[in-house]
């Protein structure tokens, strides 16, 4: 039996094969493709174990040594009934021989990692796995969780063991408890300057520019106005959550401000940004003073 693993979610691929490993009866081998020698395979596909007749064989990264993945195709037809293979490989070539045998007599599984567009999928697999936990999650705080950290599975997996030790979870305990992520700290830090917080706005930069890249911090904080600019000129904000893929959470909380502002006022708010962006890429000045200076005139709405 052979087993294809493929795609690069690699929570997904290390807990399905935690799962095999736990439901196999008999010796579980991991063997590194990438270190595997020819002369090794006879013994690995085809012999049996002194101590176990049935044998896991997990070989991961395979397409890393050209030579044995080449070889593959003249192995999987001889693979003994008491072994079953599986191999992980994060992005196979599709075009190789060796991915097209395999196709034939393996079991494929594909894991695809999350993107922006799998929010709603992320918050349903956090309540299912916060309740793995013994811990209780509701669809809000579940949505809360999701837009501070992300959809990356294993972040959301290690926010839900901070979480574990809570008594209760509220929105302020995951606030307190957990980090938010790039993208989230930078939201605040707009949703301050449109609040008209100047001084607030000034706090922010200073202590986001001990800890972070102010191109990096710029593009996301691009990216937010470019949807708030999106809400400001759209008929419906469902179009803007399905069209461009936002979390609807993010929506909610920049509605309001495209709401008061309007296209014009949201217009001069990209227009800033446009400013500044091309003051960084033609000038010597400092980044965080520019990024600062255009949040200020946004402050000053």
């Amino acid at each position: 039996m052979i087993t294809l693993l493929m795609g690069e979610n690699s929570y997904e691929i290390h807990h399905q094969l935690r799962q095999l490993a736990a439901d196999f009866r008999g010796q579980t081998e991991k063997i590194d493709g990438a270190e595997l020698e020819l002369q090794q395979l006879p013994d690995l596909l085809m012999g049996s174990s002194l101590f176990s007749e049935k044998r896991l064989v997990i070989i991961r990264d395979l397409s890393r040594n050209k030579i044995l993945w080449d070889k593959l195709p003249d192995w999987v037809g001889r693979i003994s009934d008491d072994i079953h293979l599986v191999i992980t490989e994060p992005k196979p070539d599709k075009r190789t021989k060796t991915y097209k045998a395999l196709q034939k007599v393996a079991t494929v599984i594909e894991h695809k990692p999350w993107g922006e567009r799998d929010y709603t999928q992320a918050e349903k697999w956090v309540v299912v796995e916060a309740k793995a936990r013994q811990l209780t999650l509701t669809p809000t705080l579940a949505r809360l969780l999701v837009a501070r950290v992300g959809v990356d599975q294993w972040q959301l997996g290690q926010a839900l063991d901070k979480l574990r030790f809570m008594n209760t979870v509220t929105e302020e305990v995951i606030t307190e408890v957990i980090d938010a992520r790039p993208a989230e700290n930078v939201f605040d830090l707009l949703e301050t300057a449109l609040r008209g917080d100047s001084v607030r706005v000034q706090e922010m930069i200073a202590a986001l520019s001990q800890t972070d890249d102010a191109y990096q911090t710029f593009g996301l904080l691009s990216g937010q106005v470019f949807h708030l600019a999106a809400l400001a000129v759209a008929r419906d904000g469902d179009d803007v959550v399905r069209d461009l893929a936002v979390h609807p959470f993010v929506i909610s909380k920049l509605r309001p401000y495209a709401n008061r502002l309007g296209a014009r006022k949201v217009g001069d708010i990209v227009n800033y940004l446009a400013k500044a962006d091309e003051t960084m890429k033609t000038t010597d000045m400092d980044p965080w003073l520019v990024a600062e200076h255009a949040l200020l005139k946004v402050a000053g709405q």
